[in-house]
C-alpha cells in the first residue's frame, strides 16, 4: 500500500516537471479588458482573427500536398497575381469575421469594395492582408497575416470614415508558419505570442525595441535600390556597413525581426525605375492594412514610422482603402535621422 502510494506520488512529480502550463493569448486579453474596463466584445473578434490565423496555417502547412501553392487565373485590385492562397485566406477570414457579429465592414487587399457584414449593429472596422508575402508562398517560406482594427464612434453620428492608424484600438500579424502572433494594444503595448502543441498561442511577451543599436538590422530590397531617390542611395551606401542586413521579402517577417533586434524596415517610393511605367512616388505598400498595421505595433514598442514625406504613418488620413504608401519603420533614431533627410529634400 504505502508502495502503491510511494509511486504514484512520483508520477505525480514527474508528471508536472514535464507538463508546462502557459497562459494563453485569450487568457492574457481577458485580464487585459477588465484591467482597462473595457466590453468583452474585442475578445469575440479576437478569437475569430485566432480562429482564421489558425485555419490559415493548416492550409498552408498541407498546401502543397493539396494543390493550394499555385496562381488564380485572377488579378487583385493591386494589378498582382492572386495565388490560390491568398483566396483561401480572405475567404477564410471573412467567415470567421461574419460570425461574430460585431463587424461593421471589412477593407481586404483581396477585395475591390469595402465589404459590409453587420452595417446595422457592428463594432468595429477591419482592415486586413490576408496573406503578405506571396512571392513567398510557392517556396513554402514565411508570410503573414496583417490586421487593424477601428471601432465605431459610439457617442455620436458614425460617418463611416477610413481611419488613420493612430485611430485604430489594436493591430496585429501572425507570421505563418512559424507560429508566432505579435499584437499591439492602444497606450498598453505590444505582445508576442508563440503557438503551442495544442495550436493555442501562449506566453505573453511584452516587446520593445531594442535601444542598443549594436543589434540593429536594416531590412530593404537591395535588388530596387537603384531605383529609390537620390537621397536615399546616399544614405544607404553611408550606413549600410554600420549594420547586419536581412530581407525575407515578406513585410510581416521582415518586420518580426525588428522588432526582435531594432533597425530599421524600408519600402521606399519608386521613383527611379528605368521604365518610367513603374515609378511608384507615392510609395507601394498599402497603408491601411500594412503600413498602418505595423506602425501601430512600432509606436506601441517605442518605435516610429513614417512616409516618403517623413510624415508620420499613423497621422495620415486615407482617402481611399486601397491607398498606398511608403513605409520607414522600426528604432526612433534610425527613422528620425530618415524623417530629417525626406523633409529636407
Amino acid at each position: 500500500m504505502f508502495e502503491s502510494c510511494w509511486w504514484i506520488c512520483v508520477f505525480i512529480i514527474i508528471a508536472r516537471s514535464i507538463v508546462q502550463f502557459e497562459q494563453t493569448f485569450m487568457n492574457f486579453l481577458l485580464g487585459h479588458q477588465e484591467k482597462y474596463n473595457r466590453t468583452y466584445h474585442f475578445l469575440i473578434l479576437m478569437d475569430a482573427l485566432m480562429s482564421a490565423a489558425k485555419h490559415i496555417q493548416y492550409y498552408y502547412l498541407t498546401g502543397a500536398l493539396k494543390g493550394h501553392l499555385g496562381c488564380t487565373d485572377t488579378v487583385n485590385v493591386q494589378g498582382e497575381k492572386v495565388m490560390r492562397m491568398d483566396e483561401i485566406a480572405h475567404e477564410i477570414t471573412v467567415h470567421y469575421l461574419r460570425t461574430t457579429g460585431r463587424v461593421i465592414y471589412v477593407v481586404s487587399e483581396e477585395s475591390a469594395e469595402i465589404i459590409p457584414i453587420n452595417v446595422d449593429s457592428g463594432r468595429y472596422f477591419v482592415y486586413f492582408d490576408p496573406l503578405d508575402g506571396s512571392s513567398n508562398i510557392s517556396h513554402g517560406m514565411p508570410v503573414g497575416f496583417l490586421f487593424g482594427i477601428a471601432k465605431r464612434n459610439l457617442e455620436g453620428p458614425e460617418y463611416y470614415d477610413l481611419r488613420a492608424g493612430k485611430d485604430y484600438i489594436a493591430a496585429g500579424m501572425f507570421v505563418i508558419p512559424t507560429g508566432t502572433f505579435t499584437i499591439g494594444l492602444k497606450e498598453a503595448g505590444t505582445w508576442r505570442f508563440d503557438i503551442d502543441e495544442t495550436m493555442n498561442y501562449v506566453r505573453p511577451m511584452r516587446v520593445m525595441l531594442p535601444k542598443n543599436s549594436g543589434t540593429w538590422e536594416l531590412s530593404f530590397n537591395a535588388g530596387k535600390r537603384h531605383t529609390y531617390s537620390r537621397k536615399i542611395q546616399e544614405w544607404i551606401g553611408i550606413n549600410e556597413k554600420k549594420y547586419a542586413f536581412r530581407y525575407l521579402g515578406a513585410l510581416a517577417a521582415d518586420f518580426h525581426r525588428i522588432l526582435s533586434n531594432g533597425g530599421m524596415f524600408m519600402y521606399p517610393a519608386i521613383v527611379n525605375h528605368p521604365n518610367p511605367r513603374k515609378n511608384r512616388p507615392e510609395g507601394k505598400l498599402r497603408l491601411m492594412y500594412e503600413a498602418s498595421v505595423v506602425a501601430f505595433m512600432c509606436r506601441e514598442a517605442g518605435g516610429f514610422a513614417i512616409d516618403e514625406t517623413g510624415t508620420p504613418i499613423l497621422d495620415i488620413k486615407p482617402t481611399d482603402h486601397h491607398q498606398r504608401s511608403a513605409l520607414y519603420v522600426g528604432s526612433r533614431p534610425l527613422v528620425e535621422e530618415m524623417a530629417r533627410i525626406l523633409i529636407h529634400a
